[in-house]
């Protein structure tokens, strides 16, 4: 957390953005029916706007942003695959609120169920992937909260997957852009959420109609998810992600009155982000960066990666002089290390100060080295020497 603070200071420091609450031309907030909202660059991480933003509250199915983030992570881990069938529980099966119908027994794949979640909020297909993933609903929820605690959220507690009501359950709209933006790093997230809508089990009797909850992903071009959420305690939320001219920003809205505001203050708040901002990309998700040596690994060189797309933010028009790049890794590692492992970090400086900072990544698995293989570099190395 100290990191995205000192990180968003220096970086709205470098930029001279306005005030943190912006107004529109009219001299409103951009977001003033809600009860909170956050405006925020998703590369970046700048804040562009903000409205009681660290104020606890309930986020209903918004919860689901992060439950969506740990099956993306199980996903890209291998512990489940796309086309693997799961089998729904009695416990999946009873949940309320928005759902599919799953079945006792039913058996449905992955990607069925998170298109389930991310197009129509399905409480029982977060149960049914929360169950796959860590064998219960509770222990799924203990990963859910040991996650926000490792993004640095302040103000996050969860007591379910799916946001339905329960006591002590509660998020802010910065700890959900947060979340929003760490599931965006899974790029194939938005092949679910921008759906506006998609048949399941199209084959049976028993054929069900999903239709996306967040209409902007029809209304509002660029808008590819993510997530809505309503109760009578929250009222009506999103969080929203858009992309234009390959900037994409994330807006969060709690507490809106009904569906046509909460979607009307989203739509203001990105009309102001795409009409006063401007990204300039530096690399790409997965962009290789050097090689490090590695100490008794089955391989010499690791290659190391970005952990997400990186880019600078503008006020339009401005334009980036003066930044320098730094790579803050060893001069080598020890096997074993696991492809996605954080080994250093990127930062981005002007004039000093720090203005963009990111993970580097290992690209690659790399094993202990046996001892044959040593034994060759050993041999190798004294054979050399008597040359």
């Amino acid at each position: 957390m100290k990191k995205i603070v000192i990180l968003l200071c220096t970086f709205l420091l470098f930029l001279s953005i306005a005030p943190t609450v912006l107004a529109d031309e009219k001299g409103e907030e951009l977001a003033y029916e809600a009860k909170s909202a956050i405006l925020i660059e998703r590369d970046t991480g700048a804040i562009l706007y903000d409205k009681n933003s660290t104020e606890q509250l309930s986020p209903a199915s918004m919860t689901k942003v992060m439950t969506m983030l740990l099956i993306m992570e199980a996903l890209e881990s291998g512990k489940i695959k796309m086309e693997e069938k799961v089998r729904t529980s009695e416990y999946a099966a009873s949940m309320g609120g928005s759902q599919i119908f799953l079945e006792p027994g039913e058996e449905m794949t992955v990607k069925d169920l998170l298109a389930s979640i991310a197009i129509g909020s399905a409480n029982d297909a977060s149960v049914a992937l929360a169950e796959r993933i860590a064998g219960s609903e509770k222990a799924f929820v203990k990963m859910m909260n040991q996650k926000a605690k490792a993004l640095g959220l302040k103000n996050t507690k969860f007591q379910n997957t799916t946001g339905l009501p329960a006591k002590d359950h509660y998020s802010s709209a910065y700890d959900m852009a947060v979340m929003a933006k760490e599931l965006l790093k899974y790029e194939k997230i938005t092949d679910f959420t921008s759906l506006y809508e998609r048949y399941l089990r199209e084959d049976t009797d028993n054929k069900f109609w999903l239709v996306n909850t967040n209409k902007l992903v029809r209304f509002y071009p660029g808008v590819d998810g993510l997530k809505t959420g309503f109760t009578s305690e929250a009222k009506y939320c999103l969080t929203a992600t858009a992309k234009k001219n390959g900037m994409r920003v994330i807006a969060v809205v709690f507490g809106a009155p009904n569906p046509k505001t909460r979607n009307a203050q989203i739509t203001k708040m990105l009309d102001f982000a795409f009409s006063q901002y401007e990204t300039h990309k530096l690399y790409d998700k997965g962009a290789k960066l050097s090689k490090i040596k590695v100490s008794k690994g089955d391989k010499k060189l690791l290659q190391t990666m970005t952990d997400e797309q990186l880019s600078l933010l503008t006020k339009k028009g401005e334009k980036l002089n003066d930044v320098t790049k730094k790579l803050d890794i060893p001069k080598n590692v020890k096997a074993p290390i696991k492809k996605g492992e954080v080994i250093g970090k990127i930062k981005f400086e002007k004039k000093g100060e720090i203005i963009l900072e990111s993970k580097i990544v290992a690209a690659q698995d790399v094993k202990k080295a046996n001892w044959w293989q040593l034994y060759k570099r050993v041999l190798g190395h004294f054979t050399k020497m008597d040359a």
